[in-house]
């Protein structure tokens, strides 16, 4: 299967090539170097544990933190090593982890998987959410290394669609069937684990890690170093859109002018979800007739002509978005205006904020329902709804105050899957 795997990934490079080598120029010298793709790792300590924990991007890799924490003091003497498949999700893994060993995902390659696992030897490989390679499966089965999903979620719209293909199949059928655990975030992502192929007895529902991920505080350190530092007034209201995708800053701007014609103390903040587009919004902002007060520079860009223009602060750093949304008013959680899935509500909720959240929420459906049923969060539909919305929770403080706390308690209820799941895996290797 592996020659299989191999001669199929040839195909592919080769028809692919040029659009790599234009990624590559794109990118230019910052992106990740060849030979961090081809397992460039150092060896580990022979007598040790080692738990391999991978994310493919950032919010895989902040739901590890939880994970990491409970593995040091449970197993301390085990070496935990972290993996990521993107630029975003590595330098988010480096931050959280300057004493571990963090990498990019290795290449599928059956010549590159062989070198990963000879040099790291883990006992236990563990995927945050899903992401199967074929040979990276294939080889850990073959050298009898445990592999699991952690915080399972498989979506209807994507991949289970995806993997009905008839050609996929057959061969994700043989990668689900070599799985040793699945600890799935809730009943309905745990019976798609079992369609595709994982044994039942290897299924169980655990709840989300990313419960545990939210702190249950009313502040977050360094807040109001931020606040200073960016000209935001602590005294005055401030909306706070995370998580930001293509298209819904155009959507909040607009809704932003409707709103200041009657909430004239009424602050902005964008934070956009991917580091790329932190100059094109800026732009936008501008563009629009805002002075844009970006969190990385610290000097407003000014729009010409414009006498006194009304200030938007910028989100553009990374690892920061938690303090704006300890010193927001209200939130409005991103990429759900669009069809993008939506984006992590838990944080929010735990900091006792109230959330609101446009119609595409699908990839935290059980997060999403939860609040909405506890009366912590609002769906709209579009930027008159957002209007309206945050019109209504600017008059009206008690809501907001219900809906927050009704949100914290929401969260606290769920708590508690990290634990379950590292007792989980802690056992599992224990037997091996």
């Amino acid at each position: 299967m592996t020659i299989l795997f191999d001669l199929i990934y040839l195909i592919l490079v080769c028809l692919g090539w040029p659009l790599l080598v234009y990624r590559r120029l794109k990118r230019g010298p910052g992106s990740i170097a060849l030979s961090d793709r081809l397992a460039a790792l150092p060896s580990r300590p022979v007598a040790s544990r080692c738990i391999w924990l991978h994310g493919v991007s950032l919010g895989e890799i902040n739901a590890t933190r939880t994970l990491v924490e409970h593995f040091r003091q449970r197993s301390p003497d085990a070496v935990v090593v972290v993996s990521s498949t993107t630029q975003t999700g590595l330098a988010r893994a480096r931050q959280l982890y300057p004493d571990l060993l963090v990498f990019r995902f290795p290449l599928d390659f059956s010549f590159v998987i062989r070198r990963a696992l000879t040099r790291l030897r883990p006992s236990v490989i563990v995927l945050m959410e899903l992401e199967l390679w074929p040979n990276l499966v294939e080889m850990a089965s073959a050298h009898d290394i445990p592999m699991v999903v952690v915080n399972g979620r498989v979506t209807e719209e994507r991949s289970m669609r995806r993997f009905r293909l008839p050609i996929i199949r057959r061969l994700s059928q043989r990668m689900f069937r070599q799985l040793r655990w699945v600890g799935a975030q809730d009943q309905t992502y745990a019976s798609r684990f079992v369609e595709l192929g994982v044994r039942p007895d290897r299924v169980q529902v655990m709840g989300s890690l990313k419960y545990d991920t939210a702190d249950l505080t009313d502040t977050v350190p360094s807040q109001d170093d931020m606040a200073r530092e960016m000209g935001i007034d602590t005294q005055r209201p401030l909306w706070v859109c995370g998580s930001t995708g293509p298209d819904e800053e155009d959507i909040i701007l607009n809704a932003y002018g409707h709103l200041r014609e009657h909430f004239r103390d009424l602050q902005l903040a964008l934070v956009p979800r991917k580091p790329e587009r932190f100059d094109s919004v800026a732009d936008l902002i501008v563009r629009r007739g805002y002075a844009c007060l970006r969190r990385s520079t610290g000097a407003p860009a000014i729009p010409a002509g414009v006498e006194e223009p009304i200030p938007v602060f910028l989100g553009d750093t990374m690892g920061e978005l938690r303090k704006l949304y300890a010193l927001a008013t209200i939130v409005f959680v991103g990429r759900s205006l669009v069809p993008m899935g939506g984006s992590d509500v838990m944080e929010v909720a735990g900091l006792a904020k109230p959330i609101l959240v446009g119609p595409y929420t699908e990839n935290f459906e059980e997060a999403v329902n939860l609040l909405l049923a506890e009366g912590a969060c609002r769906r709209v539909n579009s930027a008159e709804g957002l209007v309206a919305a945050v019109s209504d929770l600017m008059h009206h403080a008690d809501r907001r105050r219900k809906m927050g706390q009704a949100g914290r308690a929401a969260i606290a209820s769920r708590q508690g899957a990290t634990a379950r799941t590292v007792e989980q895996i802690l056992e599992m290797i224990a037997s091996e």
